[in-house]
């Protein structure tokens, strides 16, 4: 699964006996699943067959069902019926439903259960539901479309859902006979059928069984599609979209995915297994995409490429996503973790293995060098916090399963295989990854599993190494002190971002790999592997530790040393990735207190003479964690940090302009956007009044006045300095466009206008039907960059609690991410108090881990400020000219 915007921002040795798991007396081999689903009343009528082997004598059958009502149940076996009427009993709490029985099964059986079932065609996108489109002649469509991971394939029909009890599948969809039926495989016959629904014909699609799989990559969409194919890949590669969206724009996705499943086959050393690849389009996705074997659905804006009206960092989110979700299907599909602690093992490595192919296929992108300001900062920053959690992380119910589904499964388990994978050498990584699946191919595997084929094809302890990192919360900082003589002493300690780690707390000893940079190349050789050593460096003028910050650790040099690495950055001697992550390390030191702000920003002012778009873009971050840190201190402080940040890139802003042209690469183009984004959003008013401008003769009509790389700043620039009249129009903008991307630019930007009634009318889009519960979290965004906007937020959420609960469940992953949203841009002591107060009496079953993430964010944001607000008020004063 990818995972949204909104969230952007163990196996060996687990404890098996607290997991809420099946009994294991009978094990499911083959389902025969048939659904029809009814868009009138919004329900599916559903048959399921399911072939068993009996493990133990049996009186008794439990399944997963969720919100389906079981209408009868036959157990038979081997061609005698065992019982035509069993006692049915649901558990509520379990989601299990038990089918008892007179007659035992004896072990060595085989056995066969059908159920008569009916289920809701929900709105929660989530199982089998329905998703709704606007068609070109305004009127509203409809698609049945599934989503069942984790834990919902128990919500479209009855199941084993636990992704170790693979099975075949064989499925039949009944529909209209003008309407599209989609599932896993292809399609093996199609008859005429009366529907009990309405007594009319319809047509029963039945498709060919598939391999062994788990339930929660099943899938099924029923609805009026069009699609584009390409025969570039050895079996067909379709791209499906619901009428209303313009198919050709899934052109891009649809080549690339021919071409990306070529590449994987070859690298993997594995066939593709299916007899063909759909992807499509979805109206409503709460998640950004999941890689169900051989149709992976998307959200519309993550599959449908419109060049002309998105700019170069939608397309490389597109081609990520694509990448992603394909390699999924070796890693996942064709070998799946056992059980859900090791999520890590299918996301951490399509999240890397989308990079690695990215990077083949867009070298001009530099992929590489965007990682360290990305994936491997977004690790850093949720595993410095108390509550992170492990990589293999143990998980008991379903209802847990949803909140791992965040940046340490995917970008904390990518960073773990980049930093393994160079320490082995990405040839022996990649050796070790073929073996371990053609070794697991079909099956289901643990962490451990994947060790041992790394260590079998290199020949290293690849176990020791790693379990310390997958098996523990959080990772160390590396102090650096200087010894003279050309050595160092290197001491490590767990890295909390509230600054007050616990003896306790400070008890794992990390391999760190030191990457050591010197004049003489990079040294992959030393590891310190206790709390502290020494070393030798050949040469003490220059030297810096994690070399393109493949590790994943801080590091704290002292601030004479962390000058000469400055000045090491003028001269060339760092690379981009070295730039960039001794910026975030330098900025994430100053946030828990191992170097004062002051330092951080003149090391910042430091870089005006950078020339790279990601090191501009880490700088750029950088200011804005103390902006945001500082939101609601005093007033003159915050204006000086925005003009010290006008300062710093107004000039660069300037030189590279905002046009745009065909002669731009892709970096360029995100360049030039970001740095006019920041500087009129900083006020420099040569920007912002072109911006008006722009924006003026855009909503005019004239769509060529302002590029799609700028769109989002020019409307952000419209709404912060203007009124009504520019909101009126971004709103009116987003009701009339029929293109994602822009109808979510829009709605991200709304919030940047502070006006009461404004913010109240951002607020009340959100239950108003005008915006998809997928979008929800969007209108927020503009919210939160202000004060007004977040004490709005917050106020907003206790006013609505009841409703927001009831219209995002607790169990989907999507009422975690808005508590995140509403709570966690907090930086004062009495706002801290307000949210625990308001929390104490409320079951947070579903995002109690959310939530104590954006509390110990608030912590951090207080410590942070409490310590450092007179050494930031004073180089504020010394530093910015006034404005």
């Amino acid at each position: 699964m990818c995972r949204t915007h909104a969230q952007a921002d163990v196996a060996s040795g687990v404890n098996v006996a607290a997991r809420e798991l099946l009994p294991t007396n009978v094990i499911p081999r083959h389902y025969h699943v048939t659904l029809e689903p009814n868009f009138k009343d919004f329900t599916f009528d559903g048959t399921v067959v399911i072939d068993l082997d009996v493990a133990e004598d049996s009186k008794s059958i439990s399944l997963h069902t969720l919100e389906l009502d079981v209408h009868s149940a036959t157990v038979s076996s081997e061609g005698q019926t065992v019982s035509s009427s069993p006692k049915i009993s649901y558990n509520e709490t379990t989601q299990v439903t038990t089918f008892d029985f007179d007659n035992e099964v004896p072990k060595g059986k085989k056995a066969q259960l059908e159920i008569k079932f009916t289920g809701q065609l929900n709105d929660k996108m989530a199982g089998f539901y329905r998703s709704t489109y606007k068609k070109e002649d305004g009127s509203q469509g409809l698609l049945a479309v599934s989503q069942m991971e984790p834990t919902d394939a128990r919500r479209s029909f009855p199941c084993f859902d636990e992704p170790s009890l693979k099975a075949e599948f064989t499925v039949t969809l009944i529909a209209d006979k003008n309407l599209t039926c989609l599932s896993n495989m292809d399609v093996s016959g199609e008859t005429e059928v009366q529907s009990k629904q309405t007594n009319a014909a319809k047509k029963a699609v039945t498709f060919n069984k598939s391999p062994l799989m788990s339930t929660y990559l099943v899938a099924f969409v029923v609805g009026e599609l069009n699609y584009i194919e390409t025969n570039e890949f050895r079996v067909p590669v379709r791209v499906y979209a619901p009428p209303g969206q313009d198919i050709e724009h899934g052109r891009f996705s649809l080549n690339l995915a021919a071409k990306t499943l070529a590449f994987y086959e070859k690298v993997f050393g594995i066939e593709f297994p299916l007899p063909k690849m759909d992807q499509i389009a979805i109206p409503d996705f709460a998640q950004g995409a999941m890689e169900n074997w051989g149709l992976v659905t998307y959200r519309v804006v993550d599959l449908l490429l419109d060049e002309k009206a998105s700019g170069a960092a939608t397309k490389e989110r597109v081609a990520e996503v694509v990448q992603h979700e394909l390699a999924h299907q070796w890693f996942g599909n064709l070998v799946t973790m056992d059980w859900w602690d090791g999520l890590w093992l299918n996301e951490g490595f399509a999240t890397w293995a989308s990079w690695y192919s990215c990077n083949i296929f867009y070298p001009e992108w530099k992929v590489w060098e965007t990682y360290v300001v990305d994936n491997l900062q977004r690790a850093l920053s949720l595993d410095s916090l108390r509550s992170s959690h492990p990589i293999e992380v143990p998980v008991k119910r379903a209802d847990e399963i949803n909140q791992i589904f965040d940046a340490i499964s995917y970008s904390k388990g990518s960073c773990v295989l980049r930093m393994i994978s160079t320490y082995l050498g990405e040839d022996t990584f990649l050796e070790g990854v073929r073996r371990y699946l053609k070794k697991h191919a079909y099956g289901n595997t643990q962490t451990g599993d994947l060790w041992a084929s790394l260590a079998e094809a290199s020949g290293k302890g690849v176990e020791d190494v790693m379990q310390v990192w997958t098996k523990n919360i959080g990772y160390p900082v590396v102090t650096v002190e200087e010894k003279g003589n050309n050595t160092i002493k290197l001491k490590q300690n767990r890295f909390l971002r509230t600054g007050d780690t616990k003896p306790e707390e400070d008890r794992v000893i990390y391999p760190v790999f030191l990457g050591l940079r010197t004049k003489d190349g990079i040294d992959e050789s030393q590891t310190l592997s206790k709390r502290e050593d020494t070393f030798k460096v050949p040469n003490n003028d220059f030297f810096k530790l994690n070399a393109n910050h493949t590790g994943l650790y801080r590091t704290s040099y002292s601030p004479e040393r962390l000058a000469k690495l400055g000045e090491a950055a003028k001269n060339g001697l760092l690379s981009v990735e070295d730039r960039a992550g001794m910026i975030a390390d330098a900025g994430a030191l100053a946030t828990s207190g191992y170097q004062k702000t002051s330092g951080v920003l003149n090391l910042l002012k430091g870089f005006e003479t950078e020339t790279e778009f990601v090191v501009w873009n880490e700088i750029i971050g950088r200011v804005a964690s103390v902006q945001s840190a500082w939101m609601f201190e005093d007033k003159a402080v915050r204006d000086g940090l925005e003009a010290f940040l006008r300062e710093l890139v107004s000039a660069k802003a300037h030189q590279l302009g905002w046009e745009f042209s065909e002669k731009d690469g892709h970096i360029e183009q995100q360049f030039k956007a970001m740095l006019f984004g920041s500087a009129g959003l900083s006020g420099d008013q040569k920007i912002i009044d072109t911006a008006k401008e722009m924006f003026k003769k855009y909503m005019a009509g004239d769509r060529s006045a302002v590029h799609p790389n700028i769109r989002g700043s020019v409307f952000s620039m419209a709404l912060k300095h203007g009124g009504k009249e520019e909101y009126d129009a971004v709103l009116d903008f987003y009701r009339k466009s029929t293109n994602s991307d822009e109808r979510n630019t829009a709605l991200r930007c709304l919030g940047r206008a502070k006006d009461p009634e404004l913010i109240k009318r951002t607020l009340d889009l959100l239950f108003s039907g005008e915006v998809k519960d997928q979008d929800i979290y969007m209108p927020t965004a503009g919210l939160r960059s202000h004060p007004e906007g977040i004490e709005a937020l917050y106020e907003w959420m206790t006013q609505n609690w009841e409703k927001l609960v009831e219209k995002l469940p607790p169990a989907l992953s999507m009422l975690g991410t808005m508590v995140t949203i509403f709570t966690s841009s907090f930086t004062k002591k009495e706002q801290l108090a307000k949210v625990e107060q308001f929390f104490a009496d409320k079951s947070t079953n579903g995002f109690d881990q959310s939530l104590a993430q954006s509390l110990d964010a608030i912590r951090s944001k207080i410590s942070w400020v409490e310590r450092d607000r007179e050494d930031v008020a004073a180089w504020v004063k010394e530093n910015t000219k006034s404005s």
